[in-house]
């Protein structure tokens, strides 16, 4: 991978969790319930388009697909122990729930596509 895919693909990473930690919670705040479906509207609307439309995120063929989603889950816990000073080791738990049931997930779509 070059470095402009890897630079390409951090940023493109990068800018969901951002948007996501900047703007969603000012929508839910101003607009209540129909902010957050605004919010999930504009913000994964704009960055999938961003990240796969326009290829910001480089995908290697042949290789596993991570998506935005896990862009969104290490970015938002990276700022929740940064910015907020949160005790994520209380969140390891689910973490461990999250990656046994995406595999699992995984392994059985994988045997009935």
């Amino acid at each position: 991978m070059t470095l402009k895919l890897a630079i390409g693909t951090f940023a493109g990473a990068f800018i969901f969790p951002f948007m996501i930690r900047l703007v969603w919670g000012k929508l839910v705040e101003d607009f209540g319930p129909i902010g957050g479906w605004m919010a999930a509207a504009f913000i994964v609307g704009l960055c999938w388009t961003l990240n796969h439309g326009v290829g910001a995120i480089h995908q290697m063929e042949g290789g596993g697909w991570i998506d935005m989603a896990f862009a969104a889950g290490a970015g938002l816990w990276a700022a929740a122990a940064v910015v907020d000073k949160a005790d994520v080791g209380k969140s390891i738990p689910t973490i461990i729930c999250s990656v046994i049931g995406g595999t699992l997930g995984g392994f059985l779509l994988s045997t009935f596509l």
